[in-house]
């Protein structure tokens, strides 16, 4: 009975061990012609957001691949094709998030390659610009394709970010997230306006595509429930007054909507500055043009003027009468009145005046002489007697 036992188990031992034996042979054979066939074919896929928006093309997939290899990819031996070498140097490029390389059993390359996925574009302070993915991944631009998404600007002139950098990084991906979800936000939000408002401070000022206001977000926090409370308020208030009404929509603080109207922009207000200042200028010179204008003195007498065959003998006053102008004389004191000046016949012209009539005025009184004697000389003073 034991021999029986003793007999099944070395047959059953010797079994397992030819089982073994031609497995082994097997895979050595495997492995053997694995390193001497080539690889005959190649297939490259690439995964992105959109088909019809690759970031990444065919070849620059195969140019990668072909650098590393120094040569071809088709007709190359396969141990001279490291796969996962091959792998880490895809995924070193910005625009892919994995890569995955592996043969088939026809010895043909299978490259498959997933794109990261741009939610934003960033336009720096300093004049760059990029993409950011979902995980806040700077991405450069493409000469493929120009995606359309949520603009943001004024972002920070650094290439090594900070923690604190990282946070308004993180903040900017949760906003575009949210609206790249919406179909209304994607096409109402323009772009987003960064601003700093102190030591680890800044809000995002968003600038609509329709309406002429801005509105203020703040920060990231609570994105969601700011739009929801913005479109509470295009719907409620804007809706049937018109997206003009107001200038400024500020829903930073929690449970508020404060609209303002008509606010006046710091450039607004300099133009009103300098257009009052304006007018205040002429209004001077209007007034320094009026007090050196010359002053029409009608108390000067009027003369005749030979050249044009007037008679010297009468004055204006006595044949013809003097236009009077409307426009009242300017006072002037007695001192500064002229005297009148002796024509040829002696005569004293006629003193025109601002009379309401047009009637020359009366001549002046003549002096009264001084009383003669007969003998037509004047009577010296006699002197009294002293007593």
């Amino acid at each position: 009975m034991s021999n029986k036992i003793s007999i099944k188990k070395v047959v059953f031992f010797t079994i397992w061990v030819v089982i073994g034996i031609t497995m082994l042979t097997l895979l050595v054979k495997a492995m053997a012609s694995q390193g001497t066939d080539q690889c005959k074919d190649y297939t490259v896929s690439i995964k992105g957001v959109d088909a019809g928006e690759l970031f990444l093309t065919e070849k620059d997939v195969v140019k990668l691949v072909t650098t590393a290899t120094n040569g071809k990819i088709k007709g190359q031996s396969k141990n001279k094709l490291p796969l996962q070498k091959l792998e880490q140097l895809l995924e070193d490029n910005h625009w892919v998030k994995d890569a995955e390389l592996f043969f088939d059993n026809k010895d043909i390359l299978h490259i498959n390659v997933t794109e990261r996925k741009p939610i934003a574009r960033v336009f720096s302070v300093d004049g760059r610009s990029f993409y950011i993915d979902d995980i806040g991944t700077l991405l450069p631009l493409s000469d493929q394709v120009s995606a359309k998404l949520p603009v943001f600007t004024g972002f920070i002139a650094k290439k090594q970010l900070n923690k604190k950098d990282s946070v308004l990084l993180n903040d900017m991906v949760v906003t575009a997230k949210y609206i790249n979800e919406s179909e209304f936000w994607q096409s109402q939000v323009s772009q987003i306006d960064i601003s700093a408002c102190g030591n680890d401070c800044w809000n995002f000022d968003m600038i609509p595509l329709v309406g002429n206001h801005t509105v203020k977000l703040g920060d990231g926090k609570n994105i969601a429930d700011k739009f929801s409370r913005l479109m509470t308020f295009y719907k409620k208030v804007l809706t049937p007054v018109g997206f003009e009404k107001y200038k400024t929509v500020d829903v930073r603080f929690d449970g508020q909507v404060v609209g303002v109207k008509g606010n006046i922009s710091k450039v607004d207000s300099i133009q009103l500055r300098r257009n009052i200042d304006n007018i205040l200028k002429q209004s001077r010179e209007l007034n320094e043009m009026m007090a050196v204008m010359p002053v029409v003195d009608n108390s000067k007498p009027l003369l005749p003027d030979v050249a044009l065959g007037e008679d010297q003998d009468k004055g204006v006053g006595e044949d013809n009468e003097p236009t009077v102008s409307n426009t009242r004389p300017a006072a002037t004191t007695t001192a500064d009145k002229p005297k009148p000046e002796k024509t040829a016949t002696d005569k004293k012209p006629v003193k025109v005046t601002p009379a309401k009539t047009t009637r020359p005025a009366d001549k002046p009184a003549a002096k009264p002489r001084p009383a003669t004697n007969k003998t037509g000389t004047q009577p010296k003073a006699v002197m009294p007697k002293r007593g």
